[in-house]
């Protein structure tokens, strides 16, 4: 479908230039297209596709065939889009799920012939980086302390910068997809299922502490899939717009206890796509929250392909 027009200013791109970003993440690969124009990108297209990469890991940390035929699907389509692109205009990542899978490169070969551009695999910390500066662009230039937390399928980024500059970052194997995986395997959503998917994710989030106490910034942004689908079942609900609050989550977790099931949930704002998954993603939220002393976490509209953009408007070739 056809995208709001995104801007993000930076320069050393000629007008005109056609770029384009793929994030192949452990929920949903995404595709962002758009053009150079004053300095900006421009974004005209817009596709992403549940394609749950991150289900399809087998007990040998493997992808499975399915899994494989299934994200292979989706970037045929998505190279359809971009056939006609230099080279040099399309930056495309893998993430979590590729960074664990024992199989990457037999599915990344396959994958990089149908994209028509080669595929990297990065980093957690690399993530991290592109995550942040695609947060900042979106927001005003400010000396502020930022902590932004980006939960996505089978893995959770936090980062503290100050104004545009990440400082500390890290990458953490805790995310929507696994989560749910783990902790509501059949989409039943019990009280002790969520307790236990909390403890466990502040386990793995405490390192955190080191960089993202509460003295450590002044404001929190929250990017991605879990963070967004929160606000929007707030907003629709009547929460005011734009962020998550503790008394938010407090009152989505008692509809989801009330619901008891994933599955026939009918809760106004929530995708279908986000049904399987919210409960897991919720629990990493709320854990994020009671872990880092969080009483607010504003939305962000930016996040990892804005951060592809802006690294290829600033490197040309």
């Amino acid at each position: 479908m056809l995208a709001t027009v995104k801007k993000i200013t930076t320069t050393n791109m000629q007008d005109g230039t056609r770029l384009a970003a793929v994030d192949l993440g452990s929920n949903s690969f995404r595709l962002e297209i758009g053009h150079a124009a004053a300095g900006q990108f421009c974004r005209t297209d817009y596709l992403k596709e549940t394609v749950r990469l991150g289900n399809g890991l087998d007990h040998q940390s493997r992808l499975t065939p399915q899994a494989m035929q299934k994200g292979w699907d989706c970037l045929g389509r998505f190279g359809e889009r971009l056939c006609a692109f230099a080279p040099q205009a399309v930056s495309a990542v893998a993430t979590q799920t590729l960074r664990e899978a024992h199989n990457r490169d037999d599915f990344l070969s396959h994958a990089s012939t149908l994209l028509g551009f080669p595929i990297q695999t990065i980093s957690g910390d690399e993530e991290a980086r592109l995550i942040y500066q695609g947060v900042v662009q979106a927001l005003p230039d400010a000396p502020e302390r930022r902590l932004v937390i980006d939960i996505g399928g089978r893995s959770t980024e936090l980062i503290v910068g100050n104004g545009r500059c990440a400082q500390q970052m890290a990458s953490y194997p805790v995310g929507s997809v696994i989560w749910s995986m783990l902790y509501f395997p059949d989409g039943d959503l019990r009280a002790d299922a969520f307790d236990l998917a909390e403890q466990a994710a502040r386990a793995a989030l405490a390192p955190a502490m080191a960089f993202c106490a509460p003295h450590q910034w002044d404001v929190a942004y929250g990017s991605a899939g879990t963070v967004n689908a929160v606000v929007d079942v707030l907003e629709a609900a009547g929460w005011p717009p734009g962020h998550v609050s503790q008394e938010g989550l407090d009152w989505l977790l008692d509809k989801l206890l009330l619901a008891q099931r994933a599955g026939p949930l009918g809760m106004m704002g929530l995708r279908e796509d986000r049904k399987a998954i919210i409960g897991g993603g919720l629990s990493v939220l709320r854990a994020l929250f009671g872990l880092l002393g969080l009483t607010r976490l504003e939305q962000s509209l930016g996040g990892l392909r804005h951060g592809l953009l802006m690294d290829l408007m600033r490197n040309p070739a």
